[in-house]
């Protein structure tokens, strides 16, 4: 028996079966073969599909451009904004910092441009690489639907359906509002100020235009849960017990409409 030839014939099968498990195993993303440009261009492409469809429905990352939310949040932070925290059925509560779209109630139209570098632009803000829209905005929210808001006690502080705020959160040194407003917030939106009062535009802002300061509920994009970036910085976004005493709102409304400034100047600090 010629066994040196059963060997090669053995030897030339394991082969074969081996080469054939490679091919297999190769696919456009991986195998043994090396990393070719065509290879690590569609695995990049993969990753940025996947990283944008995650940030548009799951948790998308957020450059905050301006001091309106100090000491809260400071310019240059990336926070993850939670996109599924008012998705089942939950809406935004008071002392929550929320990210939202802000055309309709702080901007009245949609800034125009390029569509080709605003693509671009929308993929890098997704990303947080880029400055968000003009359009969207954080802020703090201080009422929610029903409640009445009135600036301010003979404290001087804010005070929600009756209840004084103590707002620790506020910036050092600023007043909770140099602005004085008497509101109802209408069923289905939300008033919303920055921490940064004096450098914050804000609810206050719109104060007698319509809609009065006022921002729907289903332009919120999402919760601010996390700071990101930088790592010095690296945290969840501090929570607030400051409205834990506010009772829900019973009255039957005030002298001005709801939404409508009642003995205000109109005009908030941007």
């Amino acid at each position: 028996m010629d066994t040196e030839a059963q060997h090669s014939e053995r030897d030339r099968s394991s082969d074969e079966e081996e080469r054939s498990r490679s091919a297999r195993m190769s696919g456009p993303f991986g195998g043994s073969g090396p990393l070719t440009w065509r290879r690590t261009g569609l695995i990049g492409a993969a990753c940025m599909v996947f990283l944008l469809v995650f940030s548009h429905f799951v948790l998308q990352p957020f450059l905050v451009p301006s001091g309106s939310m100090e000491p809260t949040l400071q310019v240059g932070d990336r926070i993850l904004v939670n996109k599924l925290a008012y998705r089942f059925g939950d809406e935004p509560r008071r002392g929550d910092v929320v990210v939202f779209d802000g055309t309709g109630s702080f901007v009245r139209e949609e800034p125009s441009g390029n569509p080709v570098t605003g693509l671009f632009h929308d993929a890098a803000a997704a990303l947080g690489l880029a400055e968000p829209d003009e359009t969207d905005f954080v802020k703090r929210v201080v009422g929610t639907g029903g409640d009445r808001v009135v600036c301010c006690d003979k404290d001087g502080r804010i005070s929600v359906n009756g209840a004084p705020v103590q707002e620790r959160y506020v910036m050092l040194g600023d007043q909770p509002s140099r602005v004085p407003f008497d509101i109802v917030v209408p069923p289905g939106t939300l008033w919303v100020m920055g921490d940064h009062r004096s450098q914050s535009s804000d609810s206050r802002d719109h104060l007698g235009q319509p809609g009065g300061g006022m921002v729907p509920v289903e332009k919120v994009v999402g919760r601010a849960d996390w700071i990101g970036w930088p790592f010095g910085r690296w945290s969840t976004v501090p929570g607030t017990d400051a409205f834990a005493a506010v009772p829900d709102w019973t009255g039957g409304g005030h002298a001005g409409s709801p939404g409508s400034p009642s003995g205000g100047s109109g005009r908030g600090h941007g």
